[in-house]
């Protein structure tokens, strides 16, 4: 099989195999770092409270397990992701901050970079705080004094920021991108967990419900990657200049338009938005007052029925993929750019004209790709709901598998342009 060959060509490669083993050796730190818990807490107590809880489990996962185990890692590179987002989501509000980061090419983007670095300082701080309160007020961990809560939060801050730096480690050295590697490392940690669960829930009679939903994941599986490489090719051609005796242009290209361009981003916006009420209510239901607990007890039922979960999570997703891609994917600057190198749409004028032809066939794009990711952050609700099986959930849809689907194709397309570009040399 060609991919098979490619696969040995590559551990054949002294320079490859060697960006591998690094990964592989950053791999194995984040995972005995995701061991190492914060002294003196009751960790039977702590998974109990994670089992109960839908959005701390979500978190849990991406970290692979490190939250549940209050361990010095248990952020994740969540501070980090979410200070890129916000400064992402600033663009839109500061000229200086669009021009740094669309426009300054290299230099632009590593100052962009380097103040999501100094942001994840404070969001670290403020998270690790606001967890390990909120942990101590639903009684999953016990009361800290404020030496050991200070000391907590300088542990967990400074884990995120160690998990950042092994991130920026891994795309400098190592192949592939650092922070997506991780969390896809996160994902792939609790396989052998599943694996046993799965073996000890296992009887004669699940077997063909079991059948039934590995054959429905590879389905999920083989769909997310035709959706995540699928692309809307729009044609460009350049014009033909003359400097000298030598002519420039005339060429033809595409310009490629994914049919996915936010990414997980819109799921896990959803998620946030979706879980949070669930979150505060559930906070409230346990406190003293008990008119305010009745009303956050009503709102917690309401929120977890599932055809309302279900229906609110797939708009809502819906709403935030049109919405990430207003943010990120700007027609009117790519027309310019266009314009500026002498690039054109055949049949289209350039500027103006081009950006609005941009707009219009984006979101025309956009509208199946809103559709398969709503559907695909159902799909494990409904999934389970028809075969009863509760392992090896980030197989049958959601972030972990788009993430796991897209770091795996990211990964494999880069190792063959490293391939590609060592047969280039040799010639």
């Amino acid at each position: 099989m060609d991919w098979f060959q490619k696969l040995i060509l590559i551990f054949k490669d002294r320079q490859l195999r060697n960006k591998i083993l690094f990964v592989l050796f950053i791999f194995a730190i984040f995972r005995l770092a995701a061991n190492i818990p914060i002294p003196g807490i009751d960790l039977e107590n702590l998974r109990r409270f994670f089992s109960q809880n839908q959005f701390f489990g979500l978190l849990n996962l991406f970290v692979g397990g490190a939250l549940s185990k209050l361990s010095i890692v248990m952020l994740g590179l969540g501070p980090y992701i979410t200070s890129i987002i916000i400064f992402q989501l600033l663009t839109m509000i500061f000229p200086q901050l669009e021009r740094l980061y669309r426009e300054e090419g290299e230099e632009g983007r590593r100052r962009f970079n380097q103040y999501a670095r100094i942001l994840t300082v404070p969001l670290a701080t403020i998270q690790a705080y606001a967890m390990l309160t909120l942990f101590q007020r639903q009684g999953a961990i016990p009361s800290l004094t404020s030496t050991q809560l200070l000391t907590s939060v300088i542990t967990i801050t400074g884990g995120a920021l160690f998990l950042m730096w092994l991130g920026e480690l891994i795309t400098e050295k190592g192949i592939g991108n650092g922070v997506s590697l991780l969390i896809f490392a996160g994902i792939i940690a609790r396989t052998p967990t599943e694996i046993r669960q799965l073996a000890l829930t296992y009887t004669p009679e699940r077997l063909p419900s079991y059948i039934f939903f590995f054959a429905v994941a590879l389905i999920i599986i083989a769909g997310v990657v035709l959706i995540t490489e699928a692309r809307r090719n729009i044609p460009i051609s350049y014009a033909k200049r003359v400097r000298g005796h030598r002519m420039y242009g005339g060429v033809s290209t595409y310009l490629p338009m994914n049919i996915n361009p936010a990414g997980v981003i819109p799921i896990i916006f959803a998620l946030s938005l979706l879980l949070f009420p669930g979150m505060i209510a559930s906070f409230f239901a346990s406190g003293g007052n008990m008119a305010l607990a009745n009303f956050a007890q009503t709102i917690t039922n309401f929120l977890q029925t599932p055809w309302i979960y279900g229906s609110l999570f797939f708009i809502l997703v819906f709403l935030f993929t049109y919405f990430y891609t207003a943010v990120t994917f700007d027609p009117k600057s790519i027309a310019e750019n266009l314009q500026k190198m002498g690039g054109f749409v055949p049949g289209i004028r350039p500027g103006k004209s081009t950006a609005e032809f941009l707009h219009k066939i984006l979101y025309r794009v956009l509208f199946l790709g809103a559709i398969f990711l709503g559907t695909i952050a159902v799909m494990p609700s409904i999934v389970q709901g028809a075969t009863g099986v509760t392992a090896f959930r980030f197989l049958i849809g959601g972030t972990a598998l788009l993430i796991v689907v897209s770091v795996v194709l990211d990964t494999w397309r880069q190792l063959k342009a490293q391939m590609e570009m060592r047969e280039y040399e040799k010639f």
